[in-house]
């Protein structure tokens, strides 16, 4: 049964896990992501109705409107018939035998009048003054009539009017007799739930649209003001929009229909590493670096489309390309870059001009910066990027709308605050070297600073051996670069390789001055002291903190090779004797990149060039031949991925280095006399 790689699952964990946080962040407000105000231009291309919608009034207009309704509303009231029956045969009860008499005609005529217009409580009475109403409704058997307020009496205020209606024949005293107000009483009251149920009706009546829009029909144009009618009519678009999101049918289609496309994004980036970098894949710390970047790009994507906060060209997108390509290569770079911007742009308003312009400020990104190893390379970088972002842009408008006139000349200024944000890269680097245990070039040049502590000791106790280091560098670095390598990776390793020898420098024949201390000892004792400068190397490496990537060209300088000098010598004086090993073969590992694999090569050299007789452009050729052939065959270059045309290459380099080095001139044939 084949073993189950957990790495490998670990790994594609993150992917999912990484895919399930943009898509739950994901904008869920609809395809309507414009962001626009009155009375400024409109920055997006030419904008129709996508399907029929109303123009809604504003939520102020509509509470004007409610309110206006409510001021005038007329109340209900309903008449009871029945009080003013009750009160006229009160009243001719009370007087049987005067039906003609003047002052109860009088009496019963206002009566009849008073019941007519309405007599109301007291209480109902202050209750529409203080309101204001100046009309009622007024309901006698189910049919309502609108009554003047001021008509309305109470039964004070409906005596008085008897009183003051009297005509003049007949006598005050005489009137206040009859006693009348004995026969007034209320005949209209507040009906309450009549009156809400109008009410509620009128208020529902309302239109809360003032018109309609055609799907199709255009709305605003790129450069056009939005005055107040094209503002109405695109909040109203978005209102529509949000409404058609928040439905469930179509809520759900969009979330299938995210999920989707965010994880087809997210497995077309796996398997690019699957296929061509899984050694980036596997290395859970770089899955994860990688990971990080593409989701924080879409998690402030998405903060800045829900929140409108700003203009998504403020977000320095090209930063992650910069950043990928100093620490991994620039085909990782650009399709991370890819990555993001495609999953951006299904955020973003215009997406189709998004993806143009950002591809290719990631192109411009990443052939403009090789690799960062100063500041004025990168605002260097950031200003062809600002360039891209403004031609392309320029360049788009021209071909899709041809009216210069309409620019929207803030993106100009949205592309410059990109360029200033894009300038701290250089700390976001250092940042992450921290975070993530990466090593820059910018790094590689500070620790090639001979003025450092450890390669100042080195010049300082072992010079013989800082000298071979420096030349060792130059050889390497040359080597390397001919054969796509990492010059300053290569550079900064060949200076700390012998670090070592710091321990036990005169041990080492490029530090010695006539007296060598291995007379006086073992060959076995003499390989163990020069095998040791490798473990002690990797002690200074780790007390001065140097990065991994340094320390491999400590370990591997040498391989599994041998210390042949002393292996051969011993061999020599114990010819019947097993030998051990062991005891003359450094630890290794042997070299498994270009980069020490080169360093190993241009270590021997260097070292083996130093006790040649004479210089010649034959002697060198024969020596870097002879040195890089007895490694091959020992197999020291076995895991390198080295093809025989790099070896071949990296000769070269060394032989014509090591000619300038030493002044080499070709040798005259001798004239025969």
């Amino acid at each position: 049964m084949k073993k189950i790689n957990y790495s490998n699952i670990l790994t594609i964990a993150c992917f999912v896990i990484a895919a399930l946080v943009i898509d739950y962040f994901f904008p869920n407000e609809g395809r309507f992501r414009y962001k626009f105000f009155a009375g400024k231009p409109w920055s997006y291309e030419l904008l129709t109705a996508p399907v029929d919608f109303p123009v809604y009034k504003t939520d102020e207009e509509v509470n004007s409107e409610r309110d206006s309704v409510r001021a005038n509303f007329e109340p209900y009231f309903r008449i009871d018939t029945s009080v003013e029956e009750r009160q006229m045969e009160k009243l001719r009860n009370a007087f049987p035998y005067r039906r003609f008499d003047p002052y109860l005609l009088f009496i019963e005529e206002n009566l009849q009048q008073l019941y007519a217009e309405g007599i109301i409580s007291h209480a109902s009475s202050e209750r529409l003054q203080s309101e204001s109403r100046l009309r009622i409704k007024a309901m006698r058997d189910n049919v309502a009539r609108t009554a003047v307020v001021d008509n309305l009496h109470t039964v004070r205020t409906a005596y008085e009017a008897i009183m003051a209606n009297k005509p003049a024949f007949l006598s005050l005293d005489s009137l206040r007799s009859y006693g009348v107000d004995r026969f007034l009483a209320e005949n209209m009251t507040y009906d309450e739930d009549m009156s809400a149920k109008v009410l509620e009706g009128m208020l529902h009546d309302i239109p809360v649209a003032i018109g309609m829009v055609q799907a199709g029909e255009r709305i605003v144009d790129r450069g056009e003001i939005v005055d107040a009618n094209t503002y109405t009519v695109l909040r109203s678009l978005r209102q529509v929009m949000e409404l058609r999101t928040g439905d469930n049918r179509h809520l759900g289609m969009i979330l299938i229909g995210q999920t989707a496309l965010v994880f087809g994004i997210f497995a077309c980036f796996w398997l690019y590493l699957w296929s061509f970098r899984r050694q980036v894949l596997y290395e859970r710390r770089n899955a994860i670096f990688l990971l990080l970047c593409i989701t924080a790009a879409g998690l402030l994507t998405e903060i800045c489309v829900d929140g409108r906060l700003f203009n998504v060209y403020i977000l320095p997108y090209a930063i992650v390309p910069i950043v990928v390509r100093t620490f991994f290569d620039s085909r990782t770079a650009m399709f991370t870059h890819l990555s993001i911007v495609l999953m951006c742009s299904l955020m973003v308003p215009n997406p189709h001009e998004f993806v143009l312009l950002q591809t290719i400020a990631g192109m411009v990104a990443i052939f403009g910066l090789k690799e960062l190893s100063e500041r004025s390379q990168l605002i260097r970088c950031a200003f062809f990027i600002y360039l891209a972002y403004a031609l392309s842009y320029a360049g788009l408008f021209l071909f899709t709308e041809t009216d210069a006139g309409k620019i929207n000349w803030l993106m100009f200024l949205y592309f410059g605050i990109n360029f200033i944000l894009l300038t701290f890269a250089y700390l976001l680097v250092y940042m992450l070297e921290k975070t993530f245990g990466y090593v820059s070039n910018i790094t590689f040049i500070e620790l090639s600073n001979i003025n450092k502590p450890l390669l100042r000791k080195l010049s300082e106790v072992a010079p013989g051996t800082f000298q071979h280091s420096m030349q060792a560098s130059i050889l390497a670095s040359k080597a390397v670069e001919k054969i796509g390598g990492n010059a300053s990776l290569v550079r900064t390793g060949a200076l700390y390789h012998d670090i070592g020898k710091i321990a036990n420098p005169a041990f080492f024949i490029e530090n010695q001055k006539g007296i060598n201390p291995h007379d006086n000892i073992s060959f076995e004792q003499s390989a163990q002291i020069v095998i040791g400068h490798v473990t002690e190397g990797i002690k200074l490496a780790e007390k001065a903190s140097l990065p991994s990537a340094i320390k491999e060209f400590i370990l591997t300088h040498h391989g599994h090779g041998k210390a042949k000098y002393f292996y051969i010598n011993y061999k020599k004086q114990h010819p019947e004797m097993t030998v051990d090993e062991a005891k003359f073969t450094y630890p290794g590992p042997n070299p498994s990149t270009k980069e020490t694999a080169v360093l190993m090569m241009a270590d021997a050299v260097e070292a083996a060039s130093r006790s040649l007789s004479n210089h010649t452009e034959e002697e060198i050729t024969t020596l870097v031949e002879r040195i890089i052939d007895a490694q091959q065959a020992d197999g020291l270059l076995k895991n390198a991925p080295l093809t025989f045309a790099d070896i071949e290459l990296v000769k070269q380099v060394f032989i014509e280095k090591l000619k300038i080095a030493y002044h080499t001139r070709i040798s005259y044939p001798e004239e025969k006399k």
